[in-house]
This record gives C-alpha cells, sequence and structure tokens, in this order.
C-alpha cells in the first residue's frame, strides 16, 4: 500500500518561500509519477505541477510557472515543491498525488494514491 505523507506548509508574508516535502512509502514509491494539487473551500482540486518517475519532464500549472519548482529525490522516495514568491491566492491546502508508470497528468482523477494535505497560508 502506497502511503504520501506531506510536510512543510505554514503561515507565510506575501513573497516569502515554501518547501512543501512529498514521502513516499510503499510498493511504488520510487516508480510512480508525482504531482501537486491544491484546493480551497467549495472549488474543485487544482493542478500545480507534475514530475515524471524519471524525474526528467515536469510541467506546471500556468498560475505558478516561474514561481514553483517540482523536483525529486528517488533515492529518499521524496518530491519537493518550492514555493517562492508567494501570492496571498496561493492560499490553499497542498496535497501530494502519485500514480503508476512513468507519465503523469494535470487531472486529479488520474491519481491513485494522495497524501492528508498541508495547509498553506500566504496573507498580504
Amino acid at each position: 500500500q502506497v502511503q504520501l505523507v506531506e510536510s512543510g506548509g505554514g503561515s507565510v508574508q506575501a513573497g516569502a518561500s515554501l518547501r512543501l516535502s512529498c514521502a513516499a512509502s510503499g510498493c511504488t514509491g520510487s516508480m510512480d509519477a508525482m504531482a501537486w494539487f491544491r484546493q480551497t473551500p467549495g472549488k474543485e482540486r487544482e493542478f500545480v505541477a507534475s514530475i515524471s518517475s524519471s524525474g526528467g519532464n515536469t510541467y506546471y500549472a500556468d498560475s505558478v510557472k516561474g514561481r514553483f519548482t517540482i523536483s525529486r529525490d528517488s533515492a529518499k522516495n521524496t518530491v519537493y515543491l518550492q514555493m517562492d514568491s508567494l501570492k496571498p491566492d496561493d492560499t490553499a491546502v497542498y496535497y501530494c498525488a502519485a500514480r503508476p508508470g512513468r507519465f503523469t497528468s494535470a487531472y486529479y482523477g488520474n491519481y491513485d494514491y494522495w497524501g492528508q494535505g498541508t495547509q498553506v497560508t500566504v496573507s498580504s
């Protein structure tokens, strides 16, 4: 059974940085395509960034492109989301997700495994 555990959320001022981590354990941890999504109350879960199983391909939502960076350390089965120049609109619960195979997706329905979420709050 794959388990994903996020950490690194918090409350910061606009313009600050945070790094989220997602530690994966279980039989497919290092072979999965991984992604970060975020969600605010009353809204659908929103794609943020994804990374292929090899780490060679990354994708970003337009709203975070140039500010966020996704990366992975396969030896540690951990995926990171470096978030710079944070804005109040980035406030959300951030979720880590995994899907078996090499290829990523921007659709949350294509992911089989999810973490519990970590809150990020950005104040102006």
